[in-house]
């Protein structure tokens, strides 16, 4: 793709739009659901089911949105993805307060499951875009993808914020609505105004090519799954429903200002790591190292996260109860496993798409990306069994053994040499 070519940028900035508008509701639907259901008395083991199948139908969906953008064209699919989370959100919209509790679970899942599917569906036709408008050289691709990456990530921490903003002023359905309608409004523009630039499929694409032969795609997937499961298995269930412990005292008012400061750290969260990604390439400087160099990078920096939580349950367990000074080196250590983190995810993002072909670049970030959500459904699940089982220390021991599982898939995919590719 040429640099000048005004179409194939004009694409990239409309698929980058809709990736945008998407990804406000769904961290905005993430906060709304985990402290709506909390505080209706929900166990950790219970908020965790709600978002099992968000997270399994994200590694259905991305194993099968390789091939379906191969087929049908990228545009497709990101239509479809806008489509599927306005008709999740109208749905959750009619959940029943009067319903038992097994069957608002069952419901929420179902609706969250729709919300999984259409998430993986636009970040597969987002990411993948990047391959295929990015000009070619001098580092382009790493700034651009590092460039969508960072700033979808800080979008969805303003949806954390928002998510819980509403919240507290508007309430659980109000809020659904509101986010149905403007996300309406997002697809009917994108309908109208998406330039030309993008892949329209091929006939000839076979859902077997999905599976990639290529080791480095392989051991990369794999490194992706634990290091996406060292995250959220604190970041899903256990830190917010440790915050809400110490921050309300369980009255409303409480329960109000509790909200406001989890989304505010949630936010924070995800809108710096979005920002780290955003200049992980100058950070690393990149430009002017192999793809080789970079490769060895990812396993570096995912060793020293592996660090971060195993130190910060090493913490909590010797501290024995919440203090105020315990909440601030929470914090501080979360913050801190933010930065590294943005760096891993940001060279991984890098590497996928280096890896690949274009001709095969649907498939492989689809299985890539399916290997990323498999590690959040993990990470999911163990967010909120480790959390019950053993509190905060479990939680974050949990993460840094996850951490080390990455470092170990990162080892392996530096040990491959390209004459083994030959």
């Amino acid at each position: 793709m040429n640099a000048a070519a005004p179409s194939g940028l004009r694409a990239y900035l409309a698929v980058t739009a809709a990736y945008w508008a998407f990804m406000l509701t769904d961290g905005a639907l993430r906060m709304l659901v985990l402290l709506h259901f909390h505080t209706l008395g929900f166990t950790a083991l219970q908020l965790a089911y709600l978002f099992l199948l968000y997270e399994l139908m994200g590694v259905i969906t991305n194993l099968s949105a390789g091939w379906i953008a191969a087929r049908f064209g990228l545009t497709s699919t990101l239509y479809a993805g806008l489509g599927i989370q306005i008709a999740a959100l109208v749905a959750l919209a009619q959940l029943d307060p009067g319903w038992s509790v097994a069957a608002s679970v069952a419901f929420v899942m179902a609706v969250q499951g729709a919300s999984g599917v259409a998430k993986d569906l636009s970040k597969m036709s987002a990411k993948s875009a990047v391959k295929v408008l990015a000009p070619s050289g001098d580092g382009a691709l790493f700034r651009w993808v590092a460039a969508l990456t960072g700033s979808k990530n800080a979008v969805k921490g303003l949806g954390f914020l928002l998510g819980a903003a509403l919240l507290a002023v508007a309430g659980f359905v109000p809020a659904i609505w509101a986010m149905a309608g403007a996300l309406t409004l997002v697809l009917a523009a994108v309908g109208l105004f998406m330039p030309p630039g993008l892949p329209q499929g091929a006939k000839g694409a076979k859902f077997k090519d999905v599976f990639s032969k290529d080791p480095r795609i392989n051991w990369l997937s794999a490194a992706r799954l634990f290091l996406f499961g060292a995250r959220d298995v604190w970041f899903v269930v256990g830190i917010p429903i440790y915050f809400y412990s110490v921050l309300s005292d369980g009255s409303v008012e409480g329960n109000r200002a509790a909200f406001f400061q989890i989304g505010t750290f949630m936010a924070l969260w995800i809108i710096g790591y979005g920002a780290v990604q955003g200049f992980a390439p100058a950070l690393l400087k990149a430009r002017d190292k192999s793809d080789a160099e970079i490769t060895g990078l990812a396993r570096l920096w995912v060793g020293l996260l592996a660090l971060i939580p195993a130190g910060l349950a090493l913490l909590v367990a010797l501290a024995g109860a919440p203090a105020p000074w315990l909440t601030a080196a929470l914090v501080g250590g979360l913050m801190l496993f933010g930065v590294v983190f943005a760096l891993n995810s940001a060279l991984h993002s890098y590497l996928i798409l280096a890896f690949t072909k274009a001709e095969r670049v649907t498939m492989d970030v689809g299985f890539y990306y399916m290997s990323n959500a498999a590690g959040r459904l993990v990470g999911t699940l163990l967010s909120g069994l480790s959390y019950q089982l053993g509190g905060l220390p479990l939680c974050l021991g949990t993460a840094a053994a996850m951490a080390a599982a990455s470092w170990l898939a990162a080892s392996r995919l530096q040990r491959i040499s390209p004459a083994r590719l030959a």
